[in-house]
């Protein structure tokens, strides 16, 4: 069934560190080989060996409308025919930031980058230049990127500063992030209570690197009360949760407004690109207008904006957009709770428009330890069976599922009786 895609994999594996270009495409949390892909049509994808699967993962969020959507690709055809790249600026670029900032009461301003790490990297770069402070505060289980001073573990103290989670990162770089609990203002306020500065406190207000884990609300609103008590801007990464829970994200669910938030996926519409935005005051600390440096040969490319532009235009046309998908996801987790639940299986499941998620867990999952208490044997095993029949779910315990436009309520079903079929051949061995 997979014997291309073996193939594939034991030659990539010559030429790329482990055979792939991200380390969760391994597989490695859920066995067996990583499938290759050969296309994307709506909401299925075909692999190598010419396998069918409903595709959960969309590109791990950004397409929204589906693989290959028509409309997509009309906008980058039309664009590639003029140019791939000039380096230089585009009136693309001002449209689609224009649109942007009409949505987010939190933007002012707006510069695009290439990634979700980038974004992330350059904004606490310049919440450090605009405060002239050096520590950070992050949660365990969110993740922003790979970039050194966010690569941290926990210490062994309630409230430490983080220690290098990778080799090749030296302590010195993280020894400024301080780590927090998510859901905890307690462990948020001894943070602070440990620093004599903190710039920004950066936080995915909808989580989505532990699995789908909201915030809740109250925690959110102590968290900004806390931020400006101290001086200290709070950063949304919402590189996953912008455009995706809702047309304005997290901002558009809780009444809580950051200083700055940092955006990527559905913006590109499937292509590489990130973002970064925040009040003017903000925002004209960052060169070529102020000190803070930084820049990219490729920051803005137009075949990227291009596409970004068209997917966010449909998106601001028909909000209600969110609400079947929402709708829809919503069915695919009830209909899962109630399957696991009469099997015995203990499962939690969370919704936030069209991300969605689930946890092989007794118990509710708040953060990151209740996470990693999830029966990640059992995941494995299902994700297995999934595969094999056709249903193709993120390959880790640990990250969100997405839902698309061509994906049906029909498609829903029809993934709840493979569901099924799969939980009952697992407990039946």
């Amino acid at each position: 069934m997979f014997d291309k895609s073996a193939a594939a994999y034991k030659e990539a594996l010559k030429y790329i560190p482990g055979g792939v270009d991200s380390p969760v495409r391994a597989f490695k949390s859920v066995g067996g080989t990583p499938v290759f892909i050969d296309r994307g049509e709506g909401a299925y994808l075909y692999d190598i060996d010419g396998n069918r699967y409903i595709d959960f993962v969309q590109s791990w969020g950004p397409l929204i409308f589906g693989h290959a959507d028509k409309k997509s690709l009309d906008a980058v055809f039309s664009q590639a025919k003029k140019g791939l790249s000039f380096g230089a600026p585009t009136l693309l670029e001002t449209d689609l930031a224009r649109e942007i900032v009409e949505l987010f009461e939190s933007v002012d301003k707006i510069r695009f980058v290439n990634s979700g790490t980038e974004a992330v990297m350059s904004a606490i770069r310049l919440a450090r230049g605009f405060t002239g402070r050096d520590d950070i505060v992050k949660f365990e289980g969110c993740y922003h990127g790979h970039s050194d001073s966010l690569l941290v573990s926990a210490g062994s103290g309630a409230a430490t500063f983080g220690n290098p989670s990778s080799p090749g990162v030296p302590k010195d770089f993280t020894k400024h992030t301080l780590l927090a609990r998510y859901n905890d203002i307690e462990s948020v306020k001894r943070c602070f209570e440990a620093s004599d500065g903190i710039a920004c406190v950066i936080i995915e207000p909808i989580a989505g690197n532990m699995g789908l884990v909201p915030s809740d609300e109250e925690f959110l609103k102590e968290l900004r009360s806390i931020c400006d008590e101290h001086g200290t801007l709070l950063i949304f990464d919402e590189v996953m949760s912008g455009f995706r829970a809702s047309l304005k994200g997290a901002q558009g669910i809780y009444d809580v407004v950051p200083d700055m938030v940092t955006l990527g996926k559905v913006i590109g519409g499937g292509m590489p690109v990130g973002a970064f935005g925040g009040k003017e005051e903000i925002m004209s600390m960052l060169s070529p207008e102020g000190p803070v440096y930084q820049a990219g040969t490729l920051s803005g490319n137009p075949v990227a904006m291009a596409v970004g532009l068209s997917v966010v235009k449909r998106l601001k046309s028909d909000p209600s957009i969110y609400e079947e998908l929402e709708r829809r996801a919503k069915r695919l987790t009830s209909g899962f709770k109630d399957i696991a639940n009469g099997l015995g299986i203990p499962l939690q499941t969370e919704v936030r428009g069209s991300m969605f998620g689930f946890f092989f867990n007794e118990r509710e999952v708040k953060n990151f330890d209740d996470a990693k208490r999830s029966d990640l044997e059992l995941f494995a095993k299902f994700h297995q069976k999934m595969m094999g029949k056709g249903v193709y779910f993120a390959c880790s315990q640990f990250e969100a599922g997405f839902i698309c436009t061509p994906l049906t309520l029909e498609l829903v079903d029809e993934t709840l009786q493979k569901i099924e079929e799969g939980l009952k051949e697992v407990k039946n061995g």
